[in-house]
């Protein structure tokens, strides 16, 4: 039985005094934190299970063994027996994986089992492991007879291998870590056998400062992942395992590489160590791969891939006989998730889900559904199954949505991603009928929310709060889940049931009708005032000796300033000039150019058009350069509702509708374009207000 000391002392302290520890007063006694304490839990449940034994709560959380005292006596007996370790198998291939990249080239098979205190026997399963997991990286570790073994790639490949190999098998461990040290712990040995406490601390601290600053907000597991990628970025390079400098004058221009440049750089002042160009350029990959939190952070920018997303899902709404196409969440979603996603398969970075195996056999006419729409619509992209799983969970969670009203509210604190999270939320709607109200937090809002108005907390991960009581679940919430869940609301509903009568239900439900009136009013008038605004200010421009694209835009924009549109015409000039240093505007297949930009000096959505006699080239979405005949417009204010981002996601994934469409918006017809957005307009309304 393989156990370490802390599950060994925790059974022999439940068993001794059953009912009186608790997660609290276990983590008190053995002094590590409740978060670690609900870790060992998990596996000590497995433990227990193999002995027919199951570990239950008391009604005051109190832990307990339950079973036939035979089986329970079996227990203790096999305890008495066993010598518990403090490694695990995971951690032994960390051990192992480091030390082939760190000391190698080469090593004996006999060395290298001695070193790591294991048998050749053993030795050699992990190194097959370790080969297919390698194998992923275009990494080859080959065994020969008088040579020993040997692990051949670059530097490059190396880094993501033994990054992904901590996110996938530690990430719980790192996220503790860095709590521990964000509260000022003292840590003295590297975290997991490999980080340096300084060096994950400064990272987490810089990178921290630079993306609030700059106003990114990662999806968690890709924040980690990041911190991660620069810490072993920062101890390779020190060690003097340097990266192949590459000439990537493209990458050097864009937003990205100037903030990783500008956190490389304060790193290198506090940490005394020297990056380089090469470094720098490998992190922003790892960057710009990275996932943004709030799906409300895309807006209208990847027309082409908008598209190709909303193909996808009327292919699978038609294979499922269920129409998605008019919801805008799922196309949200999609956009967010699928633009990174689709940059890192194309830099081969590595995409991995835990959960691909198990959204298969649970969702498998879905999962099959996507694969086959994806295929079709992205001809140039493979998608693997793991991130196919992802998307598949997106879908799921559009299927699940349209639940009957409850009682209870809940907070899922949900890291896995924006689909996951959703699907978990709606699955939890589904089975507990009990439930009304499901609200989404990363952990980094968990932290800061206010948890008073939530009757259950429900987390896919073990939190690093030891204040807080909370329910561990799958996030495809299993049948076990969902009975946890119940018992602990039966447990629990006197307290949540007074809770609400003080609140004064009955008139809560009176004004939560009124509240839905008047949020349907405001979203008519805001959905009437954008299309007013759009039609109101729409026109077409005829440039027939344009010096340049930009004077065409700078024109446009100081009319707007005339017309009451735009305070600042320097300030929006300039957004929408670095909006195109970012990538390509011009759409492909088409003469048309998409300038667009989001500002606090524009008063009021605005879609206009440029018509050029004499074409101007400018870099397409493709990355190549293209002529442009049809210059179109578009700008908002910074801060726009989720009606007014319908809005002008509609306009921008229609220019490429189909031909007749990239005809009309490609032409100089004012009256035909004028006519294309009214009936755009009046389809939305009918198929997504009303319908509402």
């Amino acid at each position: 039985m393989f156990i370490t000391s802390r599950e060994k002392a925790i059974i022999e302290l439940i068993v001794k005094t059953s009912g009186k520890h608790t997660v609290h007063s276990l983590s008190a006694y053995l002094n590590v934190s409740g978060r670690t304490i609900q870790r060992n839990l998990k596996s000590i449940e497995g433990i227990l299970a193999q002995h027919q034994l199951q570990l239950k709560r008391t009604p005051n959380d109190g832990l307990f063994i339950e079973g036939k005292n035979e089986n329970i006596y079996r227990l203790i007996q096999h305890l008495a027996e066993s010598s518990p370790t403090d490694e695990t198998p995971e951690e032994r291939k960390l051990n192992l994986l480091i030390t082939l990249l760190h000391e190698g080239p080469s090593f004996k098979q006999q060395v290298l089992a001695h070193q790591l205190g294991i048998s050749v026997t053993t030795l050699a399963a992990h190194l097959d492991e370790l080969a297919d997991w390698l194998d992923k990286f275009s990494i080859t570790l080959t065994r020969k007879r008088g040579v020993g073994v040997e692990l051949v790639a670059d530097e490059a490949s190396k880094r993501h291998a033994l990054a992904s190999f901590f996110l996938v098998y530690f990430y719980e461990d790192i996220i503790e870590s860095l709590y521990l040290l964000q509260k000022g712990d003292a840590i003295e040995q590297p975290v997991l056998g490999y980080f340096k406490p300084d060096c994950l601390s400064a990272v987490y601290q810089i990178v921290d400062q630079h993306l609030a600053k700059a106003q990114l907000n990662l999806v968690d597991s890709d924040y980690i992942g990041l911190v991660v990628h620069i810490c072993l970025t920062i101890q390779r390079t020190a060690n003097d395992f340097l990266m192949t400098e590459t000439n990537d004058v493209e990458n050097q221009y864009t937003n990205e590489y100037r903030l990783m440049k500008e956190m490389c750089r304060e790193l290198e002042e506090r940490l005394s160590v020297n990056m380089t160009d090469g470094d720098i350029n490998e992190l922003t990959v790892i960057l710009k791969g990275s996932k943004i939190q709030d799906p409300n952070a895309v807006y209208y920018d990847s027309i082409f891939l908008g598209h190709l997303i909303k193909k996808v899902v009327k292919d699978v709404s038609e294979k499922l006989n269920v129409d998605l196409t008019d919801d805008f969440s799922l196309f949200q979603g999609l956009l967010a998730h699928m633009g990174p996603s689709i940059f890192r398969l194309q830099q081969q970075m590595e995409l991995f889900n835990p959960l691909t195996d198990e959204i298969k056999e649970k969702y498998p006419v879905l999962f099959l559904a996507v694969k086959k729409s994806l295929e079709t619509e992205f001809k140039d992209v493979h998608f693997p199954e793991a991130e196919v799983a992802y998307i598949v969970l997106h879908f799921g969670s559009a299927l699940l949505m349209n639940e009957e009203k409850v009682k209870i509210d809940a907070v899922v604190v949900c890291p896995t991603g924006i689909g996951a999270s959703k699907m978990l939320a709606s699955r939890i709607q589904k089975e507990l009928k009990m439930i009304s109200n499901v609200d989404i937090f990363s952990i980094s809002d968990f932290r800061s929310a206010d948890l008073s108005s939530y009757d259950i907390v429900i987390s896919t991960v073990r939190l690093p709060f030891t204040d807080v009581d909370y329910i561990l679940v799958n996030p495809l919430l299993s049948e076990k889940d969902i009975g946890i869940i119940q018992d602990y609301l039966q447990n629990n509903v006197e307290k949540i049931t007074r809770k609400k009568y003080l609140k004064g239900a009955p008139r809560e439900s009176g004004g939560k009708e009124r509240t839905e009136v008047r949020g349907l009013l405001k979203e008519i008038k805001e959905v009437h005032a954008s299309i007013e605004s759009i039609l109101d200010h729409f026109r077409v421009y005829r440039k027939p000796s344009a010096e340049s694209h930009l004077h065409v835009l700078e024109e446009m924009v100081h009319q707007a300033e005339a017309d009451g549109l735009v305070k600042n015409p320097d300030a929006v000039m300039g957004q929408l000039v670095e909006r195109e240093e970012k990538g390509g505007l011009g759409i492909p297949n088409t003469h048309m150019g998409l300038f667009h930009c989001r500002d606090a000096n524009v008063q009021k959505l605005v879609f206009q058009a440029a018509h050029l006699d004499k074409p101007c080239v400018i870099k397409g979405m493709d990355g190549k350069d293209q002529e442009i005949r049809s210059l179109l417009l578009m700008i908002a204010p910074e801060n726009l509702s989720t009606r007014e981002q319908e809005i002008l996601s509609l306009i921008s994934t229609s220019l490429i509708e189909n031909h007749v469409s990239m005809m009309i918006f490609s032409s100089s017809n004012e009256s035909m374009i004028y006519k294309k957005l009214e009936d755009l307009f009046l389809d939305y309304l009918q198929n997504n207000l009303i319908k509402d």
